[in-house]
């Protein structure tokens, strides 16, 4: 049951993602990681790239030809770790080139800064006093060259922070674009200045209690006081039902 109330709160936060800011609704991005931070340590990333921005960033061995299929043991092995583990890939194409979409169970976002697709990140998560800390700083990307891919300079990509609990801070830095919605934060930066390795210091921190946990409470409670205002109808009638039945006399029938 919790799995599943997790898996509905992850896809109503990945719609609220997009549909946060009007203006972010249609706009298209060559590299996208969105994620969904557990209060535990546990995550789960998104992963929405360009076959070509994947290895220009990443450093992916990929065939990046627009004609050319896309390797999906290759990028499973790319993305599988010890700590990190593959639930799906599926695939698509847009302006003439592949995009791939990964899903990647994580078992501790601490650890996350030592797999090679992540490498790129220094990740820290802790307890501090009453709430928790989750520090992300995104350095130098692989700068792999990948030739003419039909890139115009136009090209962003996007890092979603999805946290369970309310956020209590947040910081922006080096002007790159950033909101907050929720207990979404976003940042976008220009695929450009991602392959220059500008650096984003995602800085987050969030209450102790889970949004879950506080939805479960809100719900058992609510589930509670209907219960009890049932039980409270129900009492009502059967005594009403009860004095009615007191108050009738029957007068005995002819012989």
């Amino acid at each position: 049951m919790t799995r599943i109330l997790r898996a509905a709160v992850l896809a109503m936060a990945a719609l609220a993602a997009v549909s946060c800011s009007p203006g972010r609704l249609f706009r298209q991005y060559e590299y996208e990681e969105d994620t969904f931070l557990a209060l535990d340590g546990t995550a789960t990333v998104y992963i929405n790239s360009s076959v070509a921005a994947l290895d220009a960033l990443r450093g992916a061995t990929l065939d990046t030809r627009p004609a050319s299929r896309v390797d999906v043991d290759a990028l499973r092995r790319f993305y599988t770790t010890p700590v990190t583990h593959v639930r799906q890939i599926t695939q698509s194409r847009r302006r003439g080139r592949r995009f791939v979409h990964v899903r990647v169970d994580v078992d501790d976002v601490r650890r996350l800064g030592a797999v090679p697709a992540f490498q790129w990140s220094r990740y820290e998560f802790r307890r501090q006093d009453d709430q928790y800390v989750y520090l992300q700083t995104i350095g130098a990307a692989a700068k792999k060259d990948v030739g003419d891919v039909g890139w115009d300079g136009s090209e962003l990509v996007a890092f979603r922070l999805h946290l369970p609990s309310k956020i209590t801070y947040h910081t922006n830095n080096n002007g790159v674009d950033n909101y907050l919605r929720g207990n979404i934060l976003f940042w976008e930066q220009p695929l450009t200045a991602r392959l220059n390795g500008v650096p984003l210091l995602i800085d987050a921190r969030m209450q102790t209690q889970s949004i879950l946990y506080r939805t479960l409470l809100l719900f058992g409670g609510t589930f509670l006081a209907v219960a009890a205002t049932f039980v409270v109808v129900i009492a009502l009638i059967l005594r009403g039902g009860r004095k009615k039945g007191a108050g009738v006399t029957h007068t005995p029938a002819p012989q």
